[in-house]
């Protein structure tokens, strides 16, 4: 232990390393004198019981105090030398508060002097939310008159000094030195008073001291303390009852006071320079007031008044935090400028009056005061704009110069000029202002404690997304996480929880707008009330309005006409989906607060979140759409599933109004995947449900004869048979149908088979579904919706030659099929047949195949007429099973097989002609053929002469 009073080398000896045991420096000396001599003692006292009370929680300390001297001594060869001391200290501390109050006897007079100082300070700071609201604490424009003059105090550093920070010092200190607690009334009504506003005191991180239970348990093992360990109890019983209410009347009363302070300063940051001390002192509160909540919604688990530590509104609180923080470094320059005048124009000549006034000023401090006066004389407003400040010199001369002037018989006592002290303190306070700007910030606002109440911070969010008037603040708590200490510290985060909390925070809020969005708002915006299918009954009550009502039949509920839901008879009364509404409002507020941020070297951008989940939640709604039963095979009709992607898309692209996501970005990303077989999620489009659709179901049902494609309406037609069929094949494949289909993008492929006749007509009912889809309609869609890129994609057809590369002509015909553009070869049609080839076969085996092909299908079309429903319907244009699509497959197949053979196409296509008139040819699809091979009729189309020849 040091002795109780220090010569000027002893006390520099020990403050030029760290403190030992400064006992007397702060004897009977105010803390308004030596704030930061007193501070920092005060902390050390604090911090080192805190360590020791630590050390005693770990039960196996001893054990590891071995492990780590045996391991040291296996790589160092020896024990560490300090191992004996350690030891001996575990063992002495085993029972840590009877060997603290021990070590700290010789302190009582130091540290209750020091815990003295701060009775008034403590005692007009710990008030209740009325006595604020009564003397209009953070209030400007309660006397406009003061509004531009500057706060002062004699410590201005006092004003905005944590108020938890001040009752860990009373209470731990009192707990040391217990003894004054009998003999200083002032003490006693301090300790008791400290002991009425927490349950809890932090230690350290989320370790926190039950003080009123070890207190009480402690005093009862001490003989003479029964009043004190019954003040305990009375204290306890006071704060479980009053103390819950009192911090929540605080915080309801700081949402309302900030909020003011930061609408004035917003509108008028000019009054951050003279009234800057307001904006910390609002700081420390609200987070004094947010680590008491922390704290206690942690270690308070039976509670009668839960309300009390639920804190559903804390979100506004640390919001209006993080405006008052964005306010002062937004406006640093003008914090400052002004500040930067008031030191050299009034503080230097203030401290140079003071100063000479002085009836004793030895020599070292007069040269030390002499300094700080042409110190801050030096300073010009020039220098606010060009030059970065640090006065760290100045404040360690002013530290320097609290302990010459502390210690007992030094020759200038500082409690005997005050003045110097107040003047002194606040130049420190006008300093920081210019070099410790964002220090000061973050000491007023530190909320690194949620790094460690992980689980209260969680629930506070989740309370705040259930609470609609707190939705517009759920940003704060991804921008908390952005102010978390990325520094590897003893008081830093754990890794694992620096980036995870804030993606949790932001993947929940666009969650929930992506919901709102696509599960309750544009589905009521959908036209599917609309529809013609929904009108009948509505006609028909019209049409029987005069006959007696009919009730309705049970289970038939009464259907709502399209746009009830914005009926209002009383604008007061909020229906459903105004709160919807409202709660998209607040979300989209959220989301826009700021376009990014970082958080531990990353950045942030909140917009992407629901972006990401409207891509997400617009893939799976486009799918909802086509209302796809695989059981029944039951489907939406295209036109429907159009109407409601218009919808959709309509109103995602009037969020950009709301939010700011690229509404455009996001509608051509979703778009995009739905022409693929999977979206990003790995899921089905639209497009893999609708081609699988056509063509198991459709097309399969053509190729039995149920269906039946007819050219003169340009339908696939359902033929009446046995048996119910589950839907109407004209409902799928008129022209509005197919336009529908083609406005969707979506692209049917086509699949190539070996059973020669029928295969062959399925083959052709595939290629006229597909042209009805692609050359008339899709060309139509493309005309309309961009006609400046249709004449491009036409245009290179003109320049195919015979003697150009194959595979350029192939490309040239794919993007042109694309468009809906008819052209000669079909590239899918020849991609698919090329990969059926072998590596076993020779080029010449599969070219005879091919031959082979075109002969069998020749000489088997006699066969067909043995078909009974090889009839011919001049009202649909077409035989009812199918037959007439056959042309269209030979041709389309025989132009693919010689295209990869490099044959001559129409030399092939005319001995097919010639093998089928030998053999008694149907006339009718001779005729067929004739007309395709002259590019006439039903929409087929043969290579001019030159194309693609090859060797006959």
């Amino acid at each position: 232990m040091a002795p109780s009073h220090f010569g000027k080398q002893q006390l520099f000896r020990h403050l030029h390393g760290f403190y030992s045991w400064p006992g007397g420096f702060v004897e009977n000396v105010p803390t308004p004198v030596n704030y930061d001599l007193t501070k920092n003692y005060l902390d050390l006292v604090v911090t080192y019981t805190s360590v020791i009370l630590l050390l005693s929680r770990i039960e196996d300390r001893k054990a590891l105090i071995g492990m780590y001297n045996s391991a040291h001594e296996m790589i160092q060869g020896s024990g560490d030398p300090s191992y004996a001391r350690l030891a001996q200290m575990v063992l002495e501390y085993d029972t840590p508060l009877k060997k603290l109050t021990e070590e700290f006897g010789p302190q009582t007079k130091a540290v209750s002097s020091a815990l003295l100082s701060l009775h008034f300070l403590f005692v007009r700071r710990n008030q209740s939310a009325e006595q604020w609201r009564s003397d209009q604490l953070l209030s400007l424009i309660s006397n406009s008159a003061t509004m531009l003059s500057p706060a002062s105090s004699d410590v201005m550093a006092c004003e905005y000094l944590s108020l938890e920070v001040i009752e860990r010092w009373i209470l731990i200190g009192f707990l040391l030195c217990h003894g004054c607690l009998s003999s200083n009334p002032q003490c006693l009504e301090l300790w008791k008073l400290g002991l009425q506003g927490s349950l809890y005191i932090s230690l350290i991180r989320d370790d926190a001291l039950q003080l009123h239970r070890v207190t009480e348990e402690f005093f009862g093992r001490l003989k003479g303390y029964g009043k004190q360990a019954a003040d305990v109890k009375e204290c306890k019983e006071h704060a479980v009852a009053h103390s819950g209410q009192l911090h929540r009347n605080r915080r309801a009363f700081l949402r309302n006071a900030v909020r003011e302070l930061e609408a004035l300063l917003s509108h008028q940051p000019g009054l951050l320079g003279p009234r800057a001390l307001c904006v910390f002192v609002a700081l420390s509160l609200c987070r004094d007031e947010v680590n008491w909540l922390v704290r206690h919604a942690e270690h308070v688990t039976k509670t009668k008044t839960p309300e009390d530590y639920a804190g559903s509104h804390i979100a506004e609180l640390l919001f209006l935090m993080e405006q008052l923080r964005t306010l002062v470094h937004r406006h640093g320059p003008v914090i400052q400028r002004y500040h930067v005048q008031y030191l050299a124009r009034f503080d230097a000549l203030l401290l140079s009056d003071i100063i000479q006034n002085l009836t004793v000023c030895p020599e070292e401090e007069s040269i030390v005061m002499s300094s700080f006066v042409s110190t801050l004389s030096s300073l010009t407003l020039k220098q606010a704009t060009q030059e970065k400040f640090n006065f760290s010199g100045l404040c360690l001369d002013w530290f320097r110069l609290q302990a010459y002037t502390s210690v007992s018989k030094a020759p200038m006592q500082l409690h005997e000029s005050p003045d110097v002290g107040r003047v002194m303190n606040l130049i420190m306070f006008h300093s920081k202002m210019l070099d410790s700007l964002e220090e000061l910030v973050v000491e007023t606002s530190d909320l690194s404690a949620f790094c460690f109440y992980v689980r209260p911070f969680e629930k506070l969010f989740a309370l705040t997304m259930e609470e609609p008037a707190m939705l517009r603040f759920t940003i704060v708590f991804p921008l908390v996480c952005s102010h978390l200490p990325a520094a590897p510290t003893p008081l830093s985060p754990p890794e694992e929880l620096q980036p995870g909390l804030c993606n949790s925070f932001l993947e929940e809020i666009a969650k929930q707008a992506a919901n709102c969005i696509m599960e309750h708002v544009a589905p009521s915006l959908s036209p599917g009330k609309l529809l013609p299918k929904h009108c009948a009954s509505t006609i028909s009550k019209a049409q029987n309005k005069k006959a007696q009502k009919q009730p309705p039949k049970k289970g038939e509920p009464e259907r709502d006409k399209p746009g009830a839901e914005s009926q209002r008879k009383d604008r007061i009364v909020v229906s459903n989906m105004d709160k919807l509404h409202q709660v998209l409002s607040e979300l989209s507020l959220s989301i826009n607060h700021v376009p990014s941020f970082t958080v531990f070297k990353h950045m942030v951008t909140p917009s992407e979140y629901l972006s990401s989940y409207l891509e997400t939640q617009l893939n799976r709604s486009f799918v909802w759409m086509a209302s796809y039963n695989q059981a029944t095979q039951a489907i939406a009709r295209p036109s429907e599933v159009l109407a409601g992607l218009c919808s959709y898309l309509a109103f995602i692209q009037s969020l950009g109004q709301f939010t700011c996501v690229d509404s455009s970005r996001i509608i051509c990303n979703v778009l995009l995947q739905q022409t693929q077989p999977l979206d990003s999620s790995g899921e089905q489009t639209l497009t893999t449900i609708y081609t699988n659709w056509y063509l198991e179901v459709l097309l399969r049902q053509a190729s039995t004869g149920a269906i039946v494609l007819s050219p003169a309406m340009q339908a696939f037609i359902s033929v009446p048979r046995e048996g119910k069929q589950s839907f109407s094949a004209e409902e799928f494949s008129d022209i509005s149908k197919m336009r529908a289909l083609a406005d969707d993008n979506l692209m049917l492929t086509c699949k190539s088979a070996d059973n020669v006749l029928k295969r062959m007509t399925i083959i052709g009912e595939i290629l006229s579904f597909r042209s009805m889809a692609q050359s008339g309609l899709l060309r139509w869609v493309c005309s309309h919706r961009c006609p400046f890129l249709t004449g491009p994609i036409e245009c290179p057809k003109d320049f195919v030659t015979p003697d150009m590369d194959i595979k350029v002509t192939l490309s040239i015909f794919e993007l042109a099929i694309a468009a809906g553009i008819p052209w000669h070869i079909d590239p899918a049609l020849v991609t698919a047949l090329s990969n059926l080839k072998t590596d076993s076969s020779s080029p010449e085996e599969e070219y005879k195949s091919a031959c082979l092909l075109l002969v069998f299908v020749a000489v088997s079309l006699p066969l067909l007429a043995s078909d009974p429903f090889s009839v011919y319907s001049i009202e649909m244009d077409g035989y009812s099973n199918n037959i007439h699509c056959l042309a269209k497959a030979i041709i389309h197949v025989s132009a693919a097989l010689f295209t990869i053979h490099s044959k001559n196409i129409e030399t092939h296509l005319k001995e097919f002609l010639l093998v089928r008139g030998c053999g008694q040819v149907s006339f009718h699809t001779a005729g067929l053929c004739a007309r395709a091979a002259r590019g006439e009729g039903s929409g087929a189309f043969y290579p001019r002469p030159w194309a693609l020849q090859g060797p006959s």
